[in-house]
């Protein structure tokens, strides 16, 4: 399969969840610049042109809820992707119906600037796709009602030149990259701090319609003990039993 290195890079807090009010503690901002170099850094570990995301951690991290300027009399756009743009770094949203309600077509993340790309499926309206090229933002279509993952990995490798991914969340989209067998490796920062809440993300979850909990085993490539207490655990993603 002609696809993208795919890693799934985390920070966690010690009982596995990846957002939650251990994010406020300083054990969890020691962790958090350990796991932004290792990804961002000046010297980063993974070589990646681009990270990928689903359109809720989209939401809560760089588009925050607003609505999208929509012409609904825009005219037809042209059939197929748009790439707006060829760039060194590549931020990804998978956004099947096209909800997101962009600024602009860049985001910075620290001192990390990308261009971004929409994933697509057929069910984004012709509205939606015109406010994308208007802003100048690239996407792609893959599938139609739901993801096809392994024709939205080529295309991202084929029209922008990714060779190495990371995918950053949330959950339920790192599980279901994981049980299609689109992803190789984890990568795991694990923050020295809990708060024990019920009610969080946790780094994979199974979500009804988009995969389940068949279990996926992982071989251990390496472990670190680094800054704050954190560690930083590698795994290979060993292959779906029966795929």
């Amino acid at each position: 399969m002609n696809r993208p290195y795919i890693f799934c890079h985390m920070m966690t807090s010690l009982d596995g969840k990846i957002m939650g009010k251990y994010m406020e503690t300083p054990e969890s901002e020691a962790a958090g610049d350990v796991f932004y170099n290792i990804s961002f850094g000046k010297n980063p570990y993974y070589k990646h042109q681009g990270w990928l995301s689903g359109r809720v951690t989209t939401d809560d991290n760089f588009t925050f809820y607003k609505k999208p300027e929509l012409n609904e009399q825009a005219a037809p756009v042209p059939e197929g992707d748009f790439v707006a743009k060829q760039a060194p770094m590549y931020y990804v949203s998978v956004d099947p119906s096209g909800k997101l309600g962009w600024k602009d077509s860049t985001l910075t993340y620290i001192d990390t600037t990308a261009h971004v790309i929409e994933v697509l499926t057929e069910k984004a309206s012709n509205a939606y796709k015109d406010f994308l090229r208007r802003l100048g933002i690239s996407y792609i279509i893959a599938g139609a009602e739901t993801l096809d993952y392994a024709l939205a990995m080529e295309k991202l490798k084929e029209l922008f030149g990714i060779e190495t991914l990371m995918l950053g969340g949330g959950a339920a989209l790192n599980w279901s990259f994981i049980q299609v067998g689109m992803c190789d490796e984890i990568s795991v920062v694990i923050a020295p701090t809990a708060n024990g809440s019920t009610k969080t993300q946790t780094l994979f979850m199974a979500r009804d319609g988009l995969s389940d909990d068949t279990p996926i085993g992982f071989s251990l490539l390496e472990a670190k003990a680094l800054d704050g207490g954190s560690v930083w655990l590698r795994y290979k993603v060993r292959p779906k039993e029966g795929a």
